[in-house]
């Protein structure tokens, strides 16, 4: 048993599996395709569930991989044990109807004892208590002792998840030997002490549970492994814990030396340390494999893990940005299995500098809000924080809730979790209804469409066919026929493109005899195409043959738009890097909208060069071609796919010139110079993290030119130039001249300022130790702030206390001078004291602090409530 890297022991274990004919397949994404159970991966055998369950076939019926995994319900934990962790790595070989007990279990052990030459008396396996066929291969085949295998009950060696495939495990175990032990001398594995360590879970999936308790056999058995390398490592290595493994520990140590810390030597230091040392490595993958930080799903969890890490940074005092470096340090510790880590190597530093830095920006605010919340709840014998607090927290300062509790329960509070989930509650209800209902038809109409074949599309090849009228929907109800107004129509064919893949439905005429019907819109359910009509004249009837007919020019101008959307994100690739994935798009008559993963707003310069690209591959007047292939064929020949889309057994490749290959069901032009021109009409910020272009083609640049000329002139006749190419230099002499009357207009009111402060003046009067100004002003809050400047720069032992005034808007405005400060005036600590009386907040620094308040008849109240401060110091 020799010391073994943990990147030798993932490679030893997947080379060992490809010897016994299993295909290696690379680690899945950590976020799941195409299953909305999961917000991330967080064991081996997820990303394959549908290999299991045969709604997928597999690439083959044995397959070995390293999944890289994330598990956060216990995040909080992270940190204060050495066991807790929330990124770890998982080994599986996984068998889809082939091999089963009688070799899974042999080759286990023969990987542990031959190739790892772990001695074979420290290991232990365990089998469900009445798997007599497991018990016997292990004593009769393998030749373990019956002293060594222990019989485990259903809640612990027998795996299943409702109903649906389940089965009996056998696990092994290695002995860490008596210093880790209970002492007792019936100590063995299902003891609850640390001795013996699962390293291998064997699950035989040989039964259907029907979800009543009974069990019959699977005519397909399958073998699902799961064991985790950072566990094997332990024993390896002869170390405690993951933070001991030699890529983590690597980036532990560098962690202490950023800080200046010695891990070991104080208690919460370490928590410290491995929080950071954990949620960095998280962050790092979260990041490479498309996760963006922000305020919901999958994003949350990462910006909650890399707040918490940089919040653990300031308790160990380090100052300034760190976890680039320390993701510098995990990308080169895994790149060799992870080469995905190095394409990406400048785009995850970008995300997690960024994060950072927004972080960083808003916390000492947030900490500071935090802290007089916190105190506030003590000085009134409080135990729990309110929810509307916590939530301005998480909403104004982007504070993780978490992170909120996590502060809290340090100081001995707890958060009111009710109130807080209503106040979350209630803002997804205001966006929900701020988005309207986009989704085209309701649930509950498409009973309506069951039993109907699924449509032929001819729209491709095709722009008019004859067509049979299979069912017409009107008011929410299938009829016979229909004679005036609006209705659904199905047909069994049609060349009419259904909404879908972010182009827009297609319109036209439908028509027999004298019957005319208006297509305004066309959906898609399932593969039934709708057609949204107003019927104009005439009357129709199911079983009716007619001829349908798109709008050709509509649709000459949403396949122009459409390709130019592809030939744009290919620029967008080669312009911003690779890091660049669509993350959706709209495409109708008049634009192409697309939007982007990209973490800046794009430059001038950014914007000019990928229009010009787009437009370069126009002239180029390319053949643009669509095949249809396998999915595995398409990403042969580089196809782009739209990421978490479903894609069948036949795919269709849209091919542009040579700029761009993408997985696409839309329609699109014959040639680049088909699209004849495209402008970049805005860039614009979607959410965190993703970008939106929209732009124009053809015709729509034509008329977007027009509107930009009618503008200058319009510009130009309102600035009185008579040269529309005169405009800039008009704005700028304008410019000027506005420029000009604000600084007088603000050396008028400073002049004025400085009269209401001399007959001010003479309202001052000594309290205590101090100086004391105090009043109620009509001004602004900004001219009351200045108002104090003057005060405590004039009288360095004064304090200075206003209450503004302006648009029936109550603000407080505190300053004490330098001597003041220092003879123990604090304003904001007397702003927070007056601005309650009036059911106000506020606070700030000893010389200036700034604060508003709600009940303007007690001001008076509160400015002799000054005074009675000043006087007690």
């Amino acid at each position: 048993m020799k010391w073994t890297s943990l990147n030798d022991l993932r490679e030893k274990y997947l080379a060992f599996f490809e010897r016994k004919g299993h295909l290696r397949l690379p680690s899945f994404s950590l976020i799941p395709n195409n299953d909305k159970s999961l917000l991330l991966i967080n064991s081996g055998m997820a990303p394959m569930k549908k290999f299991f369950t045969g709604e997928e076939e597999p690439p083959c019926n044995r397959v070995c991989t390293c999944q890289k995994c994330i598990r956060t319900p216990d995040l909080e934990r992270v940190g204060h044990t050495a066991r807790h962790g929330t990124y770890f790595e998982m080994l599986g070989n996984f068998s889809f109807g082939d091999y089963f007990k009688d070799e899974a279990i042999p080759w286990a052990w023969e990987f542990l004892t031959v190739d790892l030459e772990i001695p074979g008396d420290l290991l232990w396996p365990s089998v469900y208590e009445h798997d007599d066929e497991a018990y016997a291969i292990w004593r009769d085949k393998i030749g373990v002792p019956e002293s060594h295998i222990v019989k485990l009950g259903k809640a612990d060696n027998f795996w299943e998840h409702g109903s649906g495939p389940c089965g009996p495990c056998s696990e092994i175990y290695f002995d860490r030997g008596i210093k880790y032990g209970c002492g007792s001398p019936d100590c063995k594995p299902g003891c609850d002490c640390d001795r013996f360590m699962e390293i291998w879970n064997n699950v035989f999936s040989q039964f259907n549970n029907d979800g009543k308790g009974n069990y019959t056999e699977l005519a397909q058995k399958n073998i699902d492994t799961g064991m985790g390398l950072e566990r094997l490592a332990c024993v390896m290595q002869g170390v405690g814990n993951l933070f001991e493994v030699d890529t983590v520990r690597a980036l532990l140590d560098r962690v202490c030396e950023i800080a200046g810390k010695t891990y070991g030597a104080e208690k919460d230091d370490d928590v410290s340390i491995r929080v950071i040392t954990d949620h960095v490595r998280s962050a790092t993958f979260m990041i490479s494999d498309g996760v963006i930080p922000s305020n919901e799903g999958r994003g949350y969890v990462l910006r909650r893990i890399i707040r918490r890490a940089c919040r653990h940074g300031k308790l160990l005092g380090i100052n300034g940005m760190f976890l680039r470096g320390l993701c510098e340090i995990v990308i080169s510790q895994n790149e060799g299995a992870y080469p995905e880590l190095k394409t990406k190597y400048d785009y995850i530093l970008k995300v997690m500098t960024l994060e950072e830095e927004r972080f960083n920006a808003t916390i000492d605010a947030g900490l500071g809000i935090l802290s007089g919340v916190i105190a506030d709840a003590k000085e009134k014998g409080e135990s729990v924080i309110s929810g509307s607090d916590a939530f301005k927290l998480y909403d104004t300062f982007g504070f993780p809730v978490d992170l909120t509790r996590e502060i809290a329960e340090e100081a001995g509070l707890s958060i009111d979790e009710d109130a807080f989930k209503t106040l979350m509650d209630e803002q997804k209800q205001r966006a929900r209804a701020a988005r309207g209902n986009i989704s085209g038809w309701a649930d509950s109409s498409k009973s309506l469409l069951e039993n109907l074949p699924t449509t032929e599309f001819l729209g491709y090849e095709s722009e008019k066919c004859e067509a049979k009228v299979l069912s017409i929907i009107a008011d929410g109800a299938v009829v016979d026929q229909i004679s005036e107004g609006e209705c659904s129509v199905i047909l069994d064919k049609t060349v009419f493109y259904g909404e879908g893949g972010g182009q827009v439905g297609d319109s036209g005429t439908i028509t027999v005899g004298d019957t005319t019907l208006r297509v305004v819109d066309t959906k898609k359910t399932n593969g039934v195409y709708i057609h949204e009509c107003e019927l104009e004249n005439g009357a129709l009837k199911v079983g009716d043959v007619v001829t349908t007919s798109i709008d050709s020019e509509r649709r000459a101008a949403i396949k122009r738009n459409h390709s130019a959307a592809h030939l744009l994100q290919s620029a967008l690739r080669q312009v911003l890097g690779t890091h660049v994935e669509q993350a959706g798009s709209y495409v109708d008559e008049h634009r192409v909208r697309f939007d982007f993963t990209h973490l800046a707003a794009m430059t001038q310069e950014e914007i000019a060069k990928v229009e010009a690209i787009v437009n370069a591959n126009i002239l180029l007047s390319e053949k643009a071609e669509t095949i249809v292939t396998t999915p595995d064929e398409a990403k042969k020949m580089g196809a782009m796919a739209l990421f978490g889309e479903k894609y069948g057994s036949e795919v269709r490749v849209v091919k542009i010139g040579s700029s761009s290959t993408e997985l696409c069901g839309g329609t699109h032009v014959e040639s680049t110079g088909n699209i004849g021109l495209f402008k970049v009409i805005s860039e614009s910020s979607v959410a965190a993290g993703v970008r939106r272009i929209e732009g124009t083609t053809g015709l729509g640049v034509l008329a977007l030119l027009g509107e930009r000329d009618a503008l200058i002139r319009d510009t130009a006749k309102e600035l009185k130039s008579p040269n529309p190419a005169g405009i800039a230099k008009k704005a700028e002499s304008l410019q000027a001249e506005i420029k000009e009357l604000r600084r007088e207009l603000e050396s008028a009111n400073s002049q004025i300022a400085n009269a209401k402060a001399e007959a001010l003046f003479s309202g001052i009067k000594t309290v205590g130790k101090f100086k004391l100004l105090s009043a109620r002003v009509e001004m602004r809050p900004d001219q009351a702030r200045g108002l104090c400047d003057t005060v405590k720069d004039k009288y360095s032992d004064a304090v200075a206390v206003f209450a503004a005034v302006s648009d029936g808007k109550l603000n407080f405005a505190v300053a004490a001078g330098t001597d003041a400060v220092k003879a123990g005036a604090h304003a904001g600590n007397i702003l927070r004291e007056i601005a309650a009386i009036c059911g106000g907040k506020g606070g700030g620094r000893p010389d200036s602090a700034m604060g508003g308040g709600k009940d303007i008849d007690k001001v008076s109240e509160a400015l002799a409530k000054a005074e009675e401060i000043i006087a007690k110091i």
